[in-house]
């Protein structure tokens, strides 16, 4: 289900609304594919996929949302070629060679009013998964950039649920220790943290204006060369890591996990055909008890969750 995956904290206060109150709202928010003049659209589907209708889901007290969006992509090479044929045209007819901004910002708005209906579209989802309980919010997304536009639609939605006034309150979960820090620690002692394993994927960067990156694909990385690498000052970005044997990931150096995959001892055990007939509600039970698991006993490897509220610093997403 997850492959990404950005960390957010809850406030204390923060109550789940009702699937009732909720799923109305929502549906106001429902995807709705790009009309033809449309670049881009996005709305809430259903998480369990096609044969499911509602747009939320709760699994063991844990919601589970679904965002789709759609763009249309137009080259910026066919939008350049057909804007300079409209101002060379224009040069043309009023025997000006200097032509206005204001004049090629219309042509360049023409051509993307002309080109989009001719556009391939592209969709993609990303999966929401609120903790109460843990006051947790996990975002299937690799990057923080990714997963900013994904909340702010999930805090609109909330806002509009009825009586739910201040609706939700979000941290980005920092850790006391750099994960760029802790990862070159790691590999330089070749010492994993507790119920930790280092695979055999590292990228190594130079934090200068070249940039220089080593990286290591299947490759062991309790090798001297790793640590010389460190020693001369580059700085792991990404390390592929498994925890108890049982999930897999790469960390990267902004603390967000990629790659995120349960190995086969997750699912011994687990009964095909007492799945479901989709299986969301037991991969949904099995994600989350997994990562309901893993995520303190990463933050405790970063050394703990850095409390930016209590350092004077305000959220970073807030609703009111």
């Amino acid at each position: 289900m997850f492959k990404s995956a950005c960390f957010f904290r809850i406030a204390d206060d923060f109550v789940l609304p009702s699937l009732d109150s909720l799923e109305p709202v929502l549906h106001k928010a429902r995807f709705i594919p790009c009309g033809p003049t449309q670049p881009e659209s996005s709305g809430w589907v259903p998480p369990r996929g096609n044969k499911g209708e509602q747009l939320a889901e709760v699994v063991g007290g844990h919601l589970l949302l679904k965002l789709c969006t759609e763009k249309r992509a137009v080259p910026s090479s066919a939008i350049k070629q057909a804007v300079d044929e409209r101002v060379e045209k224009y040069k043309a007819d009023t025997g000006n060679e200097r032509v206005p901004s204001k004049v090629k910002k219309e042509f360049k708005e023409e051509v993307l009013l002309d080109l989009l209906p001719r556009a391939f579209s592209k969709r993609s989802t990303t999966l929401i998964w609120v903790d109460p309980a843990n006051r947790m919010l996990v975002v299937d997304s690799g990057s923080l950039a990714g997963a900013d536009r994904v909340v702010s639609s999930l805090l609109a939605a909330l806002l509009e649920v009825p009586g739910g006034g201040r609706a939700l309150d979000l941290e980005v979960v920092q850790t006391q220790e750099s994960p760029a820090v802790s990862m070159a620690h790691w590999l330089s002692t070749r010492e994993a943290p507790w119920r930790f394993t280092v695979d055999r994927d590292c990228e190594l960067k130079a934090p200068d204006e070249q940039k220089s990156t080593v990286r290591y694909s299947r490759h062991t990385l309790e090798i001297d060369e790793v640590a010389q690498h460190i020693t001369a000052g580059k700085v792991p970005t990404q390390l592929a890591l498994t925890w108890n044997d049982r999930v897999s990931f790469v960390l990267t150096e902004a603390g967000q996990v990629r790659k995120l995959k349960l190995l086969d001892v997750v699912m011994e055990g687990v009964d095909k055909a007492g799945k479901g007939e989709d299986g969301f509600d037991a991969d949904a039970a099995i994600l989350t008890g997994e990562l309901s698991a893993l995520i303190p006993d990463l933050l405790e490897a970063l050394g703990g969750e850095m409390n930016l509220a209590g350092a004077g610093q305000q959220p970073v997403r807030e609703g009111a």
